[in-house]
């Protein structure tokens, strides 16, 4: 009998990227690449590109984990996922990551940005909208685990220190800054003003490129010496840092290794998040055909790239593994020691215990018991190595702090075209939303901006 051209591996639901409708959709694999095999009705057959490594696809369903919901839903399930967003209570994860959006506008007008800021664009949020805003995320979450402060560009709000203080006085465990830098490059004052804010506090900064060329396409100007100024202020006062990198397709792809040896010559940087684009708000210099990016591909370019890592270093996160994956690496003595390949996902899900014995290096044995304190030479607890697959690791050793670890996080946000909504329902990167609803980083950008208000309503009739 003939044979299809390819091997058949699953189902999902997925969206037509022209309407924005709901499509069944085939999961498939052709040699080593996974795809998404789709039919809208109005607007024909679609096949995406989801992965390039069918086996690290398939490996991320062995890192799933329980669902931990938030204290609270805040709006009913009518439509069905992705249309009823808020968060309704057949979502499959709770807030890991919440974004309060403080301003509209930005000292920019990046040629890439999912917001589609500028200088001019929407408004600024009033405090006591803010206060609003974090209220609602204490009440779902207790005692959130990561809140950041975003825009637009956060720092040219008018009252953005008293907005901090704010923030600061909730039960917030870690209050994240996502800026683009120019105001701490410009102005040391303000980064002197922000150490205030330790420990506890995190700048998320954006770095996208050592090349003029790739900023001006991404940013539409050269950022290159301001990003190195911001550097240098907070390397002066060792706020903790997160680079953060925006990674489009033949356009700053070769560049990871790179940033990430700078990253690790940087006291005040934690690590480093990489960003594959979404096709989503504003994005010119963006094809979808040639220039998508996946997660895979991005942990291929790594490994290649840096190889300090190997293939179980980079691994994916238990709450979402088909959009995150992250490397852990413990910083001591001038060295700098790989952590996440001691985790066994066989263990991972073994909640007994129990611990496991690792024949390891001498010196990387003598720093593990000082970042896990097991009272056994030879074992490494199982749950404090779990620790590690979050995006803030619990850190309680007295001779190493959070200063000590170094991360590295692939964050691929899906959009029309590679949605699905399995992955969608597990998304734990949030946003609070100028109507007080806990909306997904990803249908934000699709379905909940004010100028998306429209093609969402057309689609629930």
């Amino acid at each position: 009998m003939p044979e299809r051209d390819y091997t058949y591996y699953d189902f999902t639901l997925s969206l037509c990227p022209e309407c924005f409708k709901r499509v069944d959709a085939k999961i498939v694999f052709e040699g080593d690449n996974v795809f998404m095999l789709k039919r809208c009705k109005e607007h024909g057959r679609q096949k995406v590109l989801i992965a390039t490594d069918k086996d690290y696809y398939k490996n991320c369903r062995n890192y799933m984990k329980p669902s931990e919901m938030p204290l609270k839903f805040n709006t009913a399930t009518h439509h069905g996922c992705p249309y009823d967003c808020g968060l309704c209570p057949d979502h499959e994860q709770h807030s890991c990551l919440t974004v309060i959006e403080i301003t509209d506008r930005c000292n920019l007008t990046c040629p890439t940005c999912y917001a589609e800021s500028s200088p001019h664009y929407g408004r600024h949020r009033t405090v006591k909208e803010v206060e609003t805003m974090l209220d609602i995320i204490v009440a779902n979450e207790g005692k959130p685990d990561v809140v950041q402060i975003s825009g637009g560009e956060p720092t040219i709000h008018p009252d953005f220190f008293e907005i901090l203080n704010i923030a600061k006085s909730k039960p917030i465990k870690h209050l994240m800054l996502n800026t683009n830098g120019i105001r701490l490059a410009k102005d040391e004052d303000f980064v002197a003003q922000l150490a205030g804010y330790l420990p506890g506090f995190e700048v998320y900064l954006q770095f996208d490129s050592f090349k003029e060329d790739a900023l001006l396409k991404l940013r539409g100007k050269d950022l290159r010496d301001t990003r190195l100024k911001a550097i240098e202020h907070l390397n002066k006062y060792n706020i903790s840092t997160t680079l953060v990198v925006t990674i489009q397709k033949g356009l700053n792809d070769d560049e990871l290794g790179d940033i990430l040896k700078y990253a690790l010559q940087q006291k005040c940087v934690r690590g480093v998040t990489f960003q594959p684009v979404q096709v989503a708000g504003r994005l010119e210099n963006f094809n979808p055909e040639t220039d998508r990016y996946t997660l895979t591909e991005c942990r291929s370019d790594i490994l290649k790239q840096f190889p300090m890592f190997s293939e179980n270093d980079l691994i994916p996160v238990p709450c979402n593994p088909d959009a995150l994956a992250m490397a852990y690496a413990l910083k001591a003595d001038g060295e700098v020691f790989p952590l996440t390949r001691l985790i066994d996902p066989s263990v991972l899900l073994n909640a007994s215990g129990n611990t496991i014995v690792y024949e390891q290096d001498e010196k990387l044995k003598s720093h593990l018991l000082k970042l896990f304190s097991t009272g056994n030479s030879a074992a490494v607890a199982t749950g404090e190595l779990q620790s590690l697959l979050c995006c803030l690791p619990e850190i309680s050793a007295p001779d190493l702090s959070y200063e000590n670890v170094f991360r590295v996080i692939i964050m691929s946000f899906m959009d029309a075209h590679n949605f699905d909504v399995r992955a969608i329902k597990k998304s734990c990167v949030h946003i609070v939303n100028k109507n007080g609803k806990i909306i997904p980083f990803e249908t934000m950008n699709l379905f909940y901006r004010d100028e998306k208000a429209e093609l969402l309503n057309s689609i629930r009739q």
